[in-house]
């Protein structure tokens, strides 16, 4: 949904669910007066220059910087540079946070600077901010959720170290033989928690401890798989989506850009013209 501002000016609003919103905007000038939210407010910096006052200081970002503003407080916000400054904003309500934590108390990590170059803040940003045309599911929230908290709390000293459990592989390989198995159907996060016998934060950090990647990530990947797999046997790319359990067609084709650099159709042309495949041995025949 696009919602108009001013004549130049925009906002985005992607699906959302009740932990997480997200946008993506523009503004030429002047953006909004002074606000609080009630939830953590965190983004990224796509284009121009982007001022705000926050914590009593003026504050600017560039492209590529993040924004890390705590709940409750104070910041208005504007272009910086002719030109305007376009952006991206995550909305996490604290309570997803704090579940994600697991620190002591619930305590909320606070950032002081409200701009940042972290790469491991910028990258699980990058991520939430990947696919706007849908709203995450449980397991991707969850994921969201445990890079957010863990990359909040490196940058906050004041909060006491986590502890970190062992690894329990029998858990982690129940929860990836369930998303191994199911991968072309949805996996709700609370199935995936009935199997390990893990709450979903839990798993999520398991998960990338053990395999190197989170579950949705995981499950994503082999959704890919049975797309190329399709593909080669001659499917149509709306049926190969639909045989990785795909939403749509478009829904396949992002996912599978990011994954390989290339759209499915390209990869399809690239792989029928190689040296020795059915097709270009078919096409060599024509033409010799």
């Amino acid at each position: 949904m696009i919602v108009q501002a001013a004549a130049a000016d925009w906002i985005r609003a992607a699906p959302a669910t009740a932990e997480i919103e997200r946008i993506e905007a523009f503004f030429l000038g002047h953006a909004y007066e002074p606000h609080r939210h009630d939830t953590y407010a965190l983004g990224l910096t796509l284009q121009g220059l982007q001022t705000f006052r926050y914590r009593g200081v003026r504050a600017c970002s560039r492209p590529g910087n993040a924004i890390l503003l705590h709940p409750d407080e104070l910041h208005d916000g504007r272009a910086g540079a002719p030109g305007g400054f376009r952006y991206r904003m995550l909305y996490v309500e604290p309570r997803l946070i704090q579940a994600a934590g697991g620190h002591p108390a619930g305590a909320l990590p606070f950032v002081r600077e409200a701009i940042s170059t972290d790469p491991r803040v910028i990258a699980i940003l990058a991520a939430a901010f990947a696919d706007l045309d849908r709203a995450p599911d449980g397991i991707e929230t969850a994921g969201i959720a445990v890079g957010l908290a863990d990359a909040l709390a490196a940058l906050d000293p004041s909060l006491p170290r986590r502890w970190s459990p062992p690894v329990c592989a029998a858990a982690v390989e129940r929860a990836r033989a369930m998303l191994h198995e199911q991968f072309d159907q949805p996996v709700p996060a609370e199935a995936l928690e009935a199997a390990s016998g893990l709450d979903r934060y839990t798993l999520a950090r398991q998960f990338r401890r053990r395999l190197g990647t989170s579950p949705h990530r995981y499950l994503t990947m082999r959704r890919l798989d049975a797309v190329r797999q399709a593909i080669a046997r001659g499917a149509s790319l709306a049926d190969a989506a639909a045989a990785g359990g795909f939403a749509d067609q478009s829904h396949m084709t992002r996912h599978f850009k990011r994954a390989y650099g290339l759209s499915p159709g390209r990869w399809r042309r690239l792989r029928d013209g190689a040296p020795g495949s059915a097709r270009a041995t078919r096409g060599e025949a024509r033409e010799g």
